[in-house]
Parts: C-alpha cells; structure tokens; sequence
C-alpha cells in the first residue's frame, strides 16, 4: 500500500453545516480517536458541547461508526478517491438531565376533563 492508502483526510460536519477539519487519520486509528479529536477541537462558541466520547455518533455512508473500529474498516469504496476528503458527519446526544426535563414538561402538561 502507498503512503496515500495508509491514512484519510477526513472533515467532520457539525449539525449547523460548519465543519471540524480536514486532518489526516492513519487506517488503523480507531473511532474513539476521531471522537476525542472532534471533542478537542469542538467550536467555542457552539451549544451542545460533548463531554465525552460517548455524547458523540460519527456517520460516514449512512452508518453510525463502532468506537472499537479502524478508520481503515470503515472506509467505503465512495472513500478511496487519491487525495479526496472525506466528510463524516456528527451528532451530539443530548445529556441524560436535559432528556428527563423535556419528559417531565410533557407529563406535566397533560389535560384533565371536569364533568359538570
């Protein structure tokens, strides 16, 4: 393999269209690895920040990616153009407390009928 199949430019894509990137990933990088570089290089100035590698999901040719995978087990053939960049795009999972907020709002504003 030559050096160009070794690694990926790869830029990820926010939820808002802005992006992170391109940098390059070796094959053998994990998943895990692209998340903390996408958590390190996280926009200041954006909402929902992940904490951890858990509040982020990677997609790449419509498929989430398996934090234990190689970049090199998820390259698609669309992937493999010579000096092409590849966009993934991100999302961030909301945290757990947010989710029980917006749960208990609508159980809160459940309707009752008086019959007169």
């Amino acid at each position: 393999m030559s050096g160009v199949q070794d690694s990926l430019e790869i830029k990820f894509r926010l939820i808002d269209g802005s992006d992170i990137g391109p940098k390059s990933f070796p094959a053998a990088a994990t998943v895990s690895t692209l998340k903390e570089s996408i958590i390190s290089q996280w926009p200041k100035d954006k909402e929902n920040t992940p904490r951890t590698v858990k509040d982020v999901k990677i997609i790449s040719a419509g498929k989430i990616l398996e934090n234990n995978k190689t970049v090199g087990e998820c390259r698609s053939a669309l992937c493999d153009v010579p000096g092409g960049i590849t966009t993934m795009h991100v999302v961030v999972s909301q945290p757990p407390q947010e989710k029980e907020k917006k749960a208990a709002k609508l159980k809160q504003s459940k309707c009752a009928c008086v019959i007169l």
